[in-house]
């Protein structure tokens, strides 16, 4: 059973609505105006990629001669360079004090004290040779390619080597009588410098050869060769190679040293092409010569594959360049057309705009033409529309704005009547206490007392003594609390003066001094430079700063941080005692500033120290407010106006 399909009279509506959407896109302003701009952009960027690529190819390979030609020279030069710091140590092992001696005598033993600081420091050369005046080597002291230790050879016969009988005859090249040649060692080939010892008399009675391993020099001088070139050194006659940087191929270096071979002397300075690895190189010959002497070829080798790449790169470069300026040209061509259409743009956007509610929208068009006469009648409509619905914002905002102030007096009328319930409660066991205290007062100074004369007794038992003893340490304690309820109920008015709160925080930081430091607790403070008047009680804030201090400091039984901040805002002062204490439980925080309330065990506390100072605080004007963490300490922050009401209304 087939599924039925669309008829043909059903697909033919879909088919023409997408053929006149697609006309109105290319019949569209931007479409016609951004076109031309991007095919003109495109056939301009082609030619100039073709013509300035062929260009710079043709640079790219002369700056690569150029450069094989420039590797080489620097190659020769290091090499030169390398010669005259041979002959510097040369110079300094040939003069060293006693050397001259040591030959004479034959001692390999002195020779080897005197030279062997010299070979050891000096990482430039590789050995030190000292032979006798038969050319019968005495001492050798060389290093170790792979160990870098110092290791020393005697009795070789060097008299068969031409360097060697230079040396002894005493003949003079056209630069002096130093000397430089090649030799074949167990390390490879090798650089020597050497130079005649002469005795006391002017006669020659040995001589002295400073080496250098040249596969070590050459692996040095392409480190330091940013070009990457590699190096290669054939002998005077390019029938071997004596070193090289280059990696042995499979088939070995017969091949290339075939085609040296075939290079005649007018092309030695030109560039060859190669192929090693099966790979592409191009090298170029040049004259190894030290001290007018010609010791070999130095060949100097780059891949071509470097020419291949640079033209790559500079392609790429170009294409880049090309299509920033096609991407810049369309800009422009987009910056044309927007200039035209968007007019229309902007009012089919504000019209979507208001549709979605947005009533704030002006077309802000002055133009005398058919699009300025649509633009003129939207900013009319919605001129109308916001007038109406501005009215009805209005009242919105006024009850958002009641409920807000409604808010704010219910949160000060529930913060006073706290306090209202907190005062009335102080004020009522002010009243019951004041009304008991001087009754309980006298009887504990009674048994105080005659505690006191029973323990003078003599013939007191012990066993009696020491329970008078408790019974005095009981009513001292009793008249202590007593007293302390003495004070709560007695609370003076305030003498209120002017006084610099930062003065009162030290004073008080000072009488708790010993117990912070008995506690190990570190205090921090962060008091303005300059002093902070303001009009309080100072004997009574120091009172309460030393109640809240005592508090933090039992807080943090094995040491903590208490820091104490004042700061200012508005017309008030705010002091925070912050301790990293133990904190209190969220169900005592409404219950700390109840008379008699406490937390401390063993009978640390009577309860009376926050009530106290809450009294002080509130006949200042002021509060305090408690943040607190079980385990991570607690905040009392003191709020206190900088001038006392009752002042100001006086002053005024």
């Amino acid at each position: 059973m087939s599924l039925p399909g669309p008829d043909s009279a059903e697909m033919e509506p879909r088919q023409n609505l997408r053929l006149v959407a697609l006309k109105a896109r290319l019949s569209g302003l931007q479409f016609k105006l951004i076109v031309p701009y991007v095919l003109l952009t495109l056939i301009i960027a082609g030619i100039g990629i073709f013509v300035i690529t062929r260009l710079v190819t043709s640079s790219i390979r002369e700056r690569f001669v150029n450069q094989l030609y420039e590797s080489a020279r620097v190659t020769s030069d290091a090499i030169v360079r390398h010669e005259r710091l041979m002959l510097e140590i040369l110079r300094q092992a040939a003069f060293t004090e006693g050397v001259t001696e040591a030959i004479m005598a034959k001692d390999p033993a002195r020779l080897e004290e005197l030279l062997a600081p010299v070979a050891a420091v000096r990482g430039d050369i590789d050995s030190i040779t000292i032979f006798d005046a038969r050319g019968v080597e005495l001492l050798t002291l060389g290093k170790d390619p792979n160990s870098h230790q110092l290791l020393k050879n005697q009795g070789g016969d060097f008299s068969t080597l031409e360097l060697t009988q230079n040396i002894l005859a005493g003949t003079s090249d056209a630069q002096g009588d130093k000397y430089v040649g090649l030799l074949t060692t167990s390390y490879g080939a090798t650089l020597v410098t050497g130079a005649p010892v002469y005795g006391p008399a002017g006669d020659v009675v040995g001589g002295v050869m400073v080496g250098s391993q040249l596969q070590k020099l050459l692996n040095g001088i392409k480190a330091q060769d940013l070009a990457l070139s590699d190096l290669v050194v054939f002998d005077p006659q390019r029938q071997s190679i004596i070193a090289t940087t280059l990696v042995t191929p499979d088939e070995g270096f017969e091949p290339l040293i075939d085609e040296v071979k075939q290079i005649s002397g007018a092309e030695l300075d030109k560039s060859h092409p190669l192929e090693l690895y099966n790979r592409d190189f191009q090298m170029t010959l040049t004259e190894l010569m030290l001290r007018q002497d010609q010791l070999g070829w130095l060949g100097v080798i780059l891949p071509s594959s470097y020419v291949v790449s640079a033209e790559a790169t500079s392609r790429n470069v170009f294409v880049l360049i090309f299509a920033i300026g096609t991407v810049a040209i369309v800009m422009v061509g987009y910056l044309i057309s927007q200039s035209i259409a968007r007019p229309i743009l902007k009012l089919r956007s504000l019209t979507q705009a208001v549709a979605s509610g947005d009533l704030n929208q002006a077309s802000g068009l002055n133009r005398s033409d058919e699009i300025g006469e649509l633009a003129d009648t939207f900013d009319v409509m919605t001129s109308k529309l916001r007038e109406r619905t501005a009215e009805a914002d209005r009242l919105y905002e006024e009850a958002i704005q009641r409920n807000i102030e409604l808010a704010e007096i219910n949160e000060r009328l529930r913060s006073t009547q706290l306090q209202l319930i907190q005062s009335e409660k102080l004020a009522a066991i002010g009243q019951l206490t004041a009304g008991i205290v001087h009754d309980v007062k006298n009887p504990l100074t009674v048994i105080k007392g005659v505690a006191e004369l029973l323990l003078y007794e003599d013939q007191l038992d012990p066993e009696v003594k020491s329970e008078v003893s408790l019974i005095r340490e009981s009513a001292l304690k009793a008249n202590n609390i007593v007293s302390d309820l003495l004070k709560f109920s007695r609370q003076s008015k305030p003498e209120m003066g002017e006084q610099d709160i930062c003065e009162t925080i030290g004073i008080a930081l000072r009488l708790m001094a010993y117990p912070i430091r008995k506690a190990h607790a570190q205090v921090v403070k962060e008091l303005p430079d300059q002093p902070v008047m303001m009009t309080y009680d100072a004997q009574q804030i120091e009172q309460v700063l030393v109640n809240i201090i005592t508090n933090a400091v039992q807080a943090m039984p094995e040491g903590g941080t208490l820091k104490i901040k004042l700061s200012q805002s508005d017309n008030h002062a705010e002091i925070a005692i912050q301790d990293s204490g133990m904190g209190i439980l969220p169900e005592h925080l409404t219950r700390i500033f109840d008379p008699f309330f406490t937390t401390k065990v063993d009978g640390e506390g009577t309860g009376l120290g926050l009530s106290v100072s809450y009294g002080i605080i509130s006949n200042h004007s002021g509060r305090i407010d408690v943040e607190s963490v079980v385990g991570q300490g607690s905040t009392f922050t003191i709020i206190l106006p900088m001038q006392h009401p009752e002042l100001t209304e006086a002053q005024s």
